[in-house]
């Protein structure tokens, strides 16, 4: 689920709301009941820690490539 980043026009109260894509837009600042527009944000990265997802998905083992060759 994303996070929506929100600006009250009345006060200036700045909020961040986890929320569903599906749900409705907030319209109303938790703190004066002003009226709030959703702020556009550049998002979240993709953080890789540690060795690597691929080190650790996807690289096959030499005991798989083993196992997976044929007897001739």
């Amino acid at each position: 689920m994303p996070t929506y980043d929100y600006r009250c026009k009345a006060c200036g109260h700045q909020f961040e709301v986890f929320q569903k894509i599906s749900d409705e837009m907030i319209d109303e600042c938790p703190l004066c009941n002003g009226q709030v527009v959703r702020l556009i944000g550049g998002g979240q990265g993709l953080i890789f820690k540690g060795s690597g997802f691929y080190i650790t998905d996807y690289k096959r083992s030499k005991k798989s490539e083993k196992a997976e060759k044929p007897d001739n």
